[in-house]
């Protein structure tokens, strides 16, 4: 397809995309609800957690069905959690996303990967305070062969980022637990950070932690001033996912804002 063609029928492959994502973010919640809980994404079929009854695929329609049925299962009536159709409609706004930064090109379906993979490392950190090596592992590889099929970046960047964000975290932890003879961050945060390193390279490492620990730190703050102690365990994936998916889609203009104001 032609450049012409594409710019011509944009609004229509946008609105695709974004189909495609709320099917996408419906598998998702498979993915958030089955992982942590060493269950398989793929058997059985999706379910009520509640009755355990099998929903139909009309009952599983992207946001609509929520609508549709009030936010209750038809089977047993309970309600079903409004994570459900954020994660669908989250899942519709990153491929738009995606193809709005990288256009309608493979590094907009690989970024949209990542996208994806960093939504379900935050809400499983979030609950369960583990980062599945399920997701950060392969997605290491996957960085470094997107590295090998751009021109954006090259294979030595990737391995560097996941080196450096991964060792960099690693030696941070080390430390840590050096002093304070305890853990204070987990090895998921590590792997997850070689993995964002691989995806987004060198440059932009820096501007996910930044982010992350700035998020991270406002959130521990207001803990504390709700009467928490400094020692409530933080999900400190869930504030670096976040800020990994910020970078990607606006991490070169946030450096280039930086380095301009100096």
């Amino acid at each position: 397809m032609t450049a012409a063609y594409l710019q011509e029928y944009a609004p229509i492959f946008y609105v695709l995309a974004g189909i495609l994502g709320l099917m996408l973010g419906s598998f998702m919640n498979v993915v958030v609800y089955r992982l942590p809980r060493k269950l398989s994404v793929v058997r059985p079929r999706s379910f009520c957690p509640r009755c355990r009854r099998a929903i139909p695929w009309y009952e599983n329609i992207p946001v609509a069905s929520y609508v549709i049925l009030r936010g209750r299962c038809r089977g047993c009536g309970a309600p079903i959690s409004a994570r459900y159709p954020i994660i669908e409609g989250a899942g519709g706004a990153l491929a738009v996303l995606a193809v709005a930064r990288f256009g309608f090109t493979l590094d907009a379906l690989i970024a949209y990967a990542f996208l994806m993979a960093l939504l379900a490392i935050t809400i499983i950190d979030w609950e369960f305070r583990i980062i599945p090596d399920e997701i950060s592992i392969p997605f290491i590889a996957i960085g470094i062969a997107w590295a090998a099929l751009g021109p954006g970046r090259t294979i030595l960047d990737a391995c560097l980022g996941a080196l450096a964000a991964g060792g960099g975290l690693w030696a941070i932890a080390a430390l840590y637990k050096l002093v304070r003879h305890e853990e204070g961050l987990g090895g998921g945060d590590v792997k997850l950070m070689a993995m964002v390193g691989a995806c987004l390279g060198l440059k932009l490492v820096l501007v996910v932690l930044l982010l992350g620990s700035f998020a991270g730190t406002v959130y521990g703050l207001a803990l504390m001033r709700s009467g928490k102690t400094a020692r409530t365990a933080v999900a400190f994936g869930s504030f670096l996912a976040p800020a990994a998916a910020v970078s990607l889609l606006v991490g070169t203009r946030i450096l280039a804002w930086y380095f301009s104001a100096f």
